[in-house]
């Protein structure tokens, strides 16, 4: 199932468990609005290159509307608007004063030059500018982009608007990015995880992990977990997969992997099938690369205690039944990878009031809200009798309903 049908469906379940009137449902699901462009640029090598631009803003009941852009060759319509309505049920999860947006240019930047990429970022900053802004809406870095691209969106933004840091989260700390941005998706990930074990009685101490990616989420969840003393039993990414059921040594493994640029043949573990890491035995098994990687056809064969959903998607609703009745608890995307909007959040506060956080500060307060949204997911299980991918939608939609009705819905 696509990104936008799953989603579309998870709201609609929600939608039946808080009672919401038909019209206030159509309303919700509405993006507020839809923006594509044409991207030309010239090339080095002096010919002409046309791309396409998307910028979806799906709800801005909340305040200013956030997500990120990302530069893949498979972007399109559907997903950045799937995409975009989550990020507006996340920031309510987490009682952020946002809603939600995405964006992105169907592009491979592994195919062109950094002189084409900033020429690319400046073209598209240029067509959206005027429907961006810090109280409007506040990109953020994506798949394919990164502190520069956002250096660079700050920076033509700032031609027409004057010097604006907070219209872009993730950038570099020279120009107004906040510190622990870089580590916060997977830190946050680790502080829900944490959660989910303590709410069955266990720890990350002495669980046993399998991490699907090992990007800057991945990698960050690997460090993480092992300084709580979690032993992490196999990890995979695109250059191939690595067990050892004793634990990997994760610092060692990262500096194998930081000087060989591949996962594979690490002294400290087995080479493995990556097709198999999903598979494998383990208290928590945790999917941070691509979406759909769970489905009606493999998920029998998952053996984990719990799933953690550090990518976007990486369960398909019939996986996400089959693994129900097996007993797996699946801890929801919208609620578990959220620790990087939240530490977007922070960016765009630190910005706005001219005065900088300490990492203590930022690790901190990430901590606060992903602790209190887990046990305000776990309320709205409670209240709907639903699992807790319901519990996180239920509390998203019903805040980002709330926020639209006081303001003045007119059904």
């Amino acid at each position: 199932m696509n990104p936008l049908a799953a989603t579309n469906r998870n709201f609609r379940h929600a939608a039946r468990l808080l009672s919401l009137d038909s019209k206030l449902e159509k309303s919700l699901l509405m993006p507020h609005r839809e923006i594509k462009v044409e991207c030309t640029i010239i090339k080095d090598d002096g010919s002409l290159a046309t791309f396409e631009g998307f910028r979806v803003q799906h709800d801005n009941s909340r305040g200013t509307m956030k997500g990120g852009i990302r530069y893949h060759p498979e972007v399109e319509h559907g997903e950045v608007n799937a995409l975009a309505q989550i990020m507006t049920w996340k920031t309510a999860v987490v009682n952020l004063p946002y809603g939600g947006a995405k964006g992105g240019i169907a592009c491979d930047p592994k195919e062109l030059s950094i002189r084409e990429l900033e020429r690319l970022t400046r073209v598209f900053t240029q067509k959206i500018h005027h429907f961006i802004g810090v109280n409007v809406d506040v990109p953020a870095p994506d798949i394919g982009t990164n502190a520069q691209t956002m250096a660079w969106i700050m920076d033509e933004y700032s031609k027409y608007h004057g010097y604006s840091p907070a219209i872009v989260t993730g950038k570099p700390i020279g120009l107004g990015g906040s510190v622990a941005r870089e580590a916060a998706t997977g830190r946050g990930v680790v502080i829900a995880t944490e959660a989910l074990l303590a709410d069955h009685g266990k720890l990350i101490e002495g669980s046993t992990f399998v991490i699907q990616g090992f990007g800057n989420v991945g990698s960050w969840v690997a460090r993480l977990v092992h300084e709580l003393n979690g032993k992490i039993v196999a990890v995979s990414d695109v250059t191939g997969a690595v067990r050892n059921p004793d634990g990997i040594d994760i610092p060692a493994f990262l500096e194998h992997y930081k000087t060989t640029g591949s996962l594979t043949n690490f002294d400290g573990g087995d080479n493995m099938n990556p097709e198999e890491l999903l598979f494998q035995e383990c208290d928590v098994l945790i999917p941070c690369a691509l979406g759909g990687v769970l489905t009606r056809e493999n998920a029998g064969d998952v053996k984990a205690k719990f799933v953690v959903e550090a990518a976007n998607h990486p369960v398909d609703p019939e996986a996400d039944e089959i693994l129900s009745k097996k007993g797996v608890i699946i801890l929801p995307d919208i609620y578990a990878n959220a620790g990087g909007v939240t530490v977007s959040y922070f960016e765009w506060v630190q910005n706005t009031q001219g005065f900088m956080w300490d990492e203590a500060t930022v690790n901190l307060e990430l901590k606060k809200y992903m602790k209190s949204a887990f046990g305000n997911i776990k309320k709205m299980c409670k209240t709907h009798d639903c699992n807790l991918r319901m519990g996180a939608f239920t509390l998203g939609v019903d805040r980002v309903a709330h926020s639209t009705m006081l303001r003045g819905f007119e059904g």
